[in-house]
């Protein structure tokens, strides 16, 4: 059975939701994530919290949900004062969260992973299929999704990965849903489904509050939108009333554009080429990487897009020498680097910005100088010895000219993510390399932290610098590349060297392998 609820009652004239003086306090890092924060959400509305990676939005629903304890404030939900200590007592009350990354079994079934926790059992101890499936089939019908309960995660779609996160919670009884980042990893069509969801659900009678950095989405999908700002609530408006442009001005307290001047694209030598790559793993039926040939010129920005688990991840593994292929070659400014490691790359001038940040791209424990000079310490030993004067002084003018907020003394693990982002970004450019990698340059980020990669990007390009772009992101890639190739399921389904004419919707059919112009 779904979990039962207290039986509240809505008092008249407080809003559904209120969240009031909310303070949060992190001490060992001497960070106000929540400075007194109110927050109103009325019945049925779909709400926006918008705000820079820091600024406090994630932490003050995670307060909601019980994944974290408020330092002062108080929370009323249906005009009651409620108590939330932990997820247990936020479901109890009604409330439900679908998190920024899937938490499902891919080889457990839809129904096994919606009531996994609170499953159906037979004697008390078995679980009880047949029960499971039935109750999870009138979950859907109660709310119209088509989708077979029996099926296993695995066989799914990211989109529908993502519509059994909801029907978890909707499961469970939920009235207030969260969402955190919901469309990071979809298409342009999941999304309006996704949407179409969300707006049946608000017609249904249930409350809905989306944590998002993307502002078009804000605009297509929120009644109302608050803004944050540094630990603080810096405005709330009607969607309606609120441009793009000033909704991102409000977030970081400076105009914000992504529209910059480019130069048409100057393609010089071959400097990144790989052949009829192939990537097979064991008991799979299906390669991971399937004849994927693919060239990055001097001066150009070749774009790869894809639904996650079609290969991009891998093609970031392949290109970066962090594990074998299967078949075919790799070569770098014309020589076969094939079999090389990713030091051997490294010390052949390959620049990486990976997906990873935390654990790939940075020492999470170590300083941000530390961090800054690990590719290039021997440039600052003197008999043997660091020369912390000189580390010191490398990595002020990085910090400076790269706008990271934070001592570079200080551990890298206690920037936000956008500055973790530019601290390696500083140390990757500042090889001077003439290929750089990218992979998931600005997932996660806020807009200010955007516009200044982007810019960089840019600037590179210009310098004649080889880039390969891996993104989910499909505005990054078409606001990006020069050259848009598509994967599907580990295939290049299409590859546009000019994509000026070029729309999301047309892009999302060839994610979704509705299209494929390479098919034999």
């Amino acid at each position: 059975m779904p979990l039962l609820r207290f039986p509240f009652q809505s008092v008249s004239g407080m809003p559904y939701l209120q969240m009031k003086g909310i303070t949060k306090l992190y001490p060992e890092n001497r960070v106000l994530a929540n400075d007194s924060v109110d927050l109103a959400v009325e019945k049925s509305e779909i709400h926006a919290i918008v705000g820079e990676n820091g600024a406090g939005k994630t932490t003050l629903m995670k307060i909601l949900y019980g994944l974290e304890h408020k330092d002062g404030g108080e929370i009323f939900l249906r005009g009651r004062k409620v108590a939330i200590h932990n997820p247990f007592d936020a479901n109890r009350l009604g409330i439900g969260m679908v998190h920024q990354h899937f938490q499902l079994i891919p080889e457990f079934t839809i129904a096994e992973n919606v009531v996994l926790g609170i499953e159906p059992r037979k004697r008390g101890v078995f679980l009880d299929r047949v029960k499971a499936v039935k109750s999870v089939q009138d979950v859907f019908e109660e709310y119209g999704f088509s989708l077979d309960p029996a099926l296993k995660v695995s066989q799914l779609t990211v989109g529908q990965m993502q519509l059994v996160e909801i029907i978890k919670i909707l499961y469970r009884r939920a009235d207030l849903l969260i969402l955190d980042e919901p469309t990071s990893v979809l298409t342009e069509q999941q999304i309006k489904k996704l949407f179409d969801t969300l707006r049946n659900l608000s017609g249904l009678g249930k409350t809905v509050v989306i944590i998002t950095h993307k502002l078009g989405e804000v605009k297509a999908i929120s009644g109302r939108v608050t803004v944050m700002r540094k630990g603080r609530v810096m405005v709330v408006k009607e969607t309606s009333d609120v441009d793009e442009n000033e909704l991102a001005r409000l977030m970081v307290g400076k105009s914000i554009s992504f529209r910059f001047s480019r130069n048409p694209v100057s393609r010089g030598k071959v400097v990144m080429e790989l052949i009829d790559i192939c990537l097979n793993e064991k008991g799979r039926e299906r390669p991971l990487l399937d004849r994927v040939n693919l060239k990055v010129h001097e001066g150009e920005i070749v774009g790869v897009t894809g639904v996650g688990g079609n290969g991009l991840s891998e093609l970031e593994d392949t290109v970066c020498g962090l594990g074998p292929v299967s078949a075919g070659r790799i070569f770098h400014d014309g020589r076969d680097v094939t079999d090389f490691s990713a030091s051997s790359l490294r010390k052949r001038g390959l620049a990486y910005v990976p997906a990873d940040r935390l654990f790939r791209g940075s020492s999470h424990h170590s300083t941000v100088q530390e961090n800054m000079i690990v590719s290039t310490h021997h440039d600052f030993l003197k008999v043997g010895v660091l020369r912390q004067n000189k580390i010191r002084d490398f990595a002020r003018k990085l910090t400076e000219n790269f706008a990271i907020d934070g001592d570079p003394r200080v551990s890298i693990g206690t920037l936000s993510g956008g500055n973790i982002q530019k601290v390696i970004l500083a140390r990757e450019l500042a090889l001077r390399s003439g290929f750089i990698v990218f992979s998931e340059p600005t997932w996660g980020l806020d807009v200010a932290s955007i516009e200044f990669i982007y810019k960089k990007i840019l600037e590179i390009r210009k310098e004649g610098v080889a880039i390969l772009l891996i993104s989910s992101n499909i505005d990054e890639i078409l606001g990006l590349a020069d050259t848009l190739v598509v994967m599907y399921r580990g295939r290049i389904v299409c590859s546009f060297p000019d994509k000026e004419e070029l729309s999301k919707e047309l892009i999302g059919e060839y994610m979704m392998g509705l299209r494929d112009d390479f098919k034999v």
